[in-house]
Parts: C-alpha cells; sequence; structure tokens
C-alpha cells in the first residue's frame, strides 16, 4: 500500500477502488451475465485517419455465429497482433516478459474469463494455476488477458449475456 491505493479486494465481485461512485450508478446492472462461452480471438482491427496514426483499436471475439469488438489500446492491439502472427522480437515485450515469469514459477494461465461490463467498461480475470493445482483469479483488463492468452494458448470465455450485448 505503499503508492496509497487500497489492496486489491479479494471479493471481485465488488466494484474496484477506482471508481468514482462505487457504491451508486450500477441499479440496472444484473446481478450476473449468465454462463461463460467459449470464444476465439479472430484477430486485432484498427481505425486511423491515416496510416500513422491508429486512433481506435479493437479485438474481435468469436463464437463463429456471434461476434464481439471490445476497444483496445494501441499497445494491447500490437501485442496481440504480434503474437497472433507469431512475430517475435529482439527484447520481450511487457506479456512476453509477464509469460516468462509464469513459466519460471510455474503458474500457468487456465483461462481468461471476461464476465462483467459496468459503466460500458469491460472486466476480464486472468485464472492461473499453481503447480499444485490451486486456482488464483487475478483482475485485469481484457486486452491484457487477451494478450496472455494468445501466448499460453490458454482460452478465452466471454458471459453469454456480455456477448448478447455485444450484438445490439
Amino acid at each position: 500500500m505503499a503508492d496509497g491505493r487500497p489492496d486489491e479486494p479479494d471479493d471481485l465481485e465488488q466494484p474496484p477502488f477506482f471508481f468514482s461512485d462505487p457504491a451508486g450508478g450500477d441499479e440496472d446492472r444484473p446481478e450476473t451475465y449468465g454462463e461463460p462461452i467459449r470464444v476465439e480471438v479472430e484477430g486485432v482491427l484498427a481505425e486511423s485517419s491515416d496510416a500513422e496514426d491508429v486512433e481506435r483499436a479493437f479485438v474481435l471475439l468469436s463464437t463463429g455465429e456471434r461476434k464481439l469488438p471490445i476497444v483496445i489500446g494501441p499497445c494491447e492491439a500490437a501485442s496481440i497482433a504480434y503474437a497472433l502472427s507469431g512475430q517475435l522480437h529482439d527484447r520481450p515485450l511487457t506479456h512476453d516478459l509477464m509469460k516468462t515469469i509464469m513459466d519460471r514459477t510455474g503458474l500457468d494461465i487456465d483461462r481468461v474469463v471476461i464476465d462483467d461490463l459496468w459503466r460500458g467498461v469491460y472486466y476480464g480475470k486472468l485464472v492461473l494455476k499453481d503447480s499444485t493445482g490451486e486456482e488464483l483469479e487475478v483482475d485485469c483488463r481484457p486486452s491484457d488477458a487477451i494478450a496472455m492468452a494468445v501466448r499460453t494458448d490458454a482460452p478465452v470465455y466471454v458471459a453469454e449475456g456480455i456477448l448478447d450485448r455485444g450484438q445490439s
């Protein structure tokens, strides 16, 4: 807590500390978005005003018939695109570094789950397993979770209700 922020909550069902109004504004938010459904990472799309300036990037998730575009940052878009294409760099990118740390400490990504949507923001979790098989959930941005999943061949799941909202 050296930076003045509270530790990550043990209860991932509670709003994160960085919301300005964590106690209110979620009256229409469902208790759950339903069961997770496995999706594939189809790719990364970018919109730009010219060839050098990416304005918005998306990662496209798909069940085949249903598609969910999620807006992501340009760095995460590049990281996901590099991993999908098999490109290697002279020095590790941040997600490559995280994979190396996990490999060397005996942690595996069991799955990625995107199971919440609040105020237009998607929330994800990395579900990790240690060498004893114990699971640990870590809250993260979906883009970071997906960047890790494509590097480790971990399955990605999205709650059914979130997939439904992505179709509207």
